[in-house]
């Protein structure tokens, strides 16, 4: 973590405890999301005495190396589970650590979209000459060859056809080493 956690601790008497199981969890963290950039946790107890024993209340707010910040808490929806702050500091942290997760197996997805050629318009074909030019969808031209139309396709092409293409540095720049018509 590039920022030492931020870690409060209020109207609790075995603090230290507190403190060490936090420091704890949020190695746990760490592990599953190595890219956590910032950590504030918050435990407490209600100012109020309850009759039947004080439900604690935690949260955990994250900032991610890509910005993104993930937040958990758990404040007393009358759980009596939280009238032992160890659990209320547990049931925080996996809730943190479900969100981690998912935030992780997202951006693997993500990367794991498979990038296919890039796609263009035929904008101009010299029929008589044997070339034309590609219109790329980031606004290039690129040229290309009778010949790198697959299967001796060049004579059906029509301006407007959508392609994709293999793009190589010709002698004049970009060009088109390989053509193929997407209909």
């Amino acid at each position: 973590m590039k920022i030492d956690p931020h870690i409060v601790v209020t109207g609790i008497e075995a603090a230290d405890r507190v403190r060490t199981r936090v420091n704890e969890e949020i190695a746990k963290l760490e592990k599953v999301y190595p890219e956590i950039t910032a950590c504030r946790v918050t435990v407490g107890r209600p100012q109020k005495r309850h009759k039947n024993g004080d439900l604690y209340t935690a949260s955990v707010h994250l900032t991610l190396s890509n910005g993104r910040e993930v937040n958990a808490n758990r404040n007393p929806p009358k759980d009596h589970a939280h009238e032992d702050v160890f659990v209320t500091i547990r049931d925080t942290f996996q809730a943190a650590r479900r969100q981690l997760k998912d935030h992780a197996q997202k951006l693997r997805r993500e990367r794991k979209k498979p990038v296919g050629p890039p796609e263009a318009t035929v904008g101009t074909l010299i029929a008589e000459e044997n070339y034309g030019f590609l219109e790329t969808e980031d606004g290039r031209e690129i040229y290309f060859h009778g010949n790198s139309v697959i299967n001796d396709g060049f004579d059906k092409l029509s301006v407007g056809d959508r392609v994709v293409f293999a793009e190589s540095l010709g002698d004049k720049g970009p060009q088109a080493s390989t053509v193929r018509p997407l209909h």
